[in-house]
């Protein structure tokens, strides 16, 4: 036998073993994050399955159902007011060709009458209320009520605005940053580091690269919410390419490498909170919570209510 291969095999063997046996039990070298609440329930846009997306009318909807989570995203009008909507431009929400920050509050047009769900194709949300909300007057009519707030793009002012509305409201540890962009993360976390924040696209990958390597036990781990689409979804309601082979590889890849009970409870034990997007269907809900998940984010927090309390009911009636 090589020299290479008499001390290297031992020392493999010993990493291999040191690092499932921390992968296991991290407590042992990091104590976990303490959370200032669950999201069992997060509502996508807020509940954008049962009322138009991220008005005040789906979000009391949502509230009314017990959510845990409103999930928001946060666009800046030209006078410099922080709305909440997840499009820049307005043509798909309101027929509009015009950009949020190109008018001002009191300009922004109604939602349609009825919009499409983006994670349920061929289903239609309506509601009485079609007006955009100010995120001041969100953060008002639900002070204690956690939410995630998402940011898409370099905007300085509106990251600054988002960070001085929390700090106002005195919400810094119930309000996530959230974004797929490490450099508008790295500007969220200077404008207010009091918040949680979640992982980036890069830093999530850098996760699996780590928990493949075996590395992850031994690595700090900033983050305290890790926000990912359930890969059975993909090619059934989440289309990311344009390509169908394509959607179907990713299907298949991204299951394999995501969807791993030891990773997710290990996240878990260290206080980082997994919560799978954004699925509308019970079979879903049963797999992102066998895989041991936090909470699931859905369009439909109605549905999911009703599951969680059937679920919690049965666990009850077993006992």
């Amino acid at each position: 036998m090589s020299p290479l291969l008499y001390y290297g095999l031992p020392v493999l063997g010993s990493y291999v073993m040191l690092s499932v046996f921390f992968l296991r039990r991290p407590r042992l070298l990091h104590a976990p994050w303490a959370p200032a609440f669950c999201a069992q329930l997060a509502a996508h846009r807020g509940g954008s399955g049962e009322r138009l997306e991220n008005t005040m009318e789906a979000l009391e909807n949502s509230v009314a159902q017990r959510s845990d989570l409103l999930e928001l995203d946060c666009q800046l009008t030209r006078e410099g007011v922080v709305v909440v909507s997840h499009d820049q431009n307005l043509s798909r929400q309101s027929g509009v060709n015009r950009d949020v920050s190109s008018l001002d509050f009191e300009e922004l047009p109604l939602y349609k009458e009825e919009l499409e769900i983006y994670f349920s194709p061929g289903h239609f949300a309506h509601g009485s209320d079609r007006r955009m909300v100010r995120l001041e007057d969100v953060f008002q009519r639900f002070p204690r009520t956690p939410m995630s707030v998402e940011v898409k793009g370099e905007n300085d002012k509106l990251i600054h605005q988002i960070a001085s509305l929390v700090k106002h409201f005195d919400r810094s540890e119930i309000t996530i940053w959230a974004s797929e962009k490490n450099s508008v993360m790295k500007k969220c976390k200077a404008a207010n580091p009091a918040m949680p924040f979640s992982f980036t696209m890069s830093r999530a990958f850098r996760l699996l690269l780590l928990y493949y390597l075996g590395l992850l036990p031994f690595v700090p781990i900033p983050e305290r919410f890790f926000l990912c689409f359930l890969p059975t979804i993909i090619n059934r309601t989440y289309f990311p390419f344009s390509c169908p082979p394509l959607n179907r590889l990713a299907a298949v890849v991204s299951k394999w490498l995501i969807m791993r009970k030891s990773l997710i409870q290990h996240l878990e034990q260290r206080g980082v909170q997994v919560v799978f997007w954004c699925l509308n269907e019970e079979s879903d809900f049963e797999v992102a919570y066998g895989l041991g998940a936090t909470g699931v984010m859905t369009d439909y927090p109605t549905a999911l209510r009703r599951y969680l309390d059937n679920r919690r009911g049965a666990a009850a009636r077993l006992s």
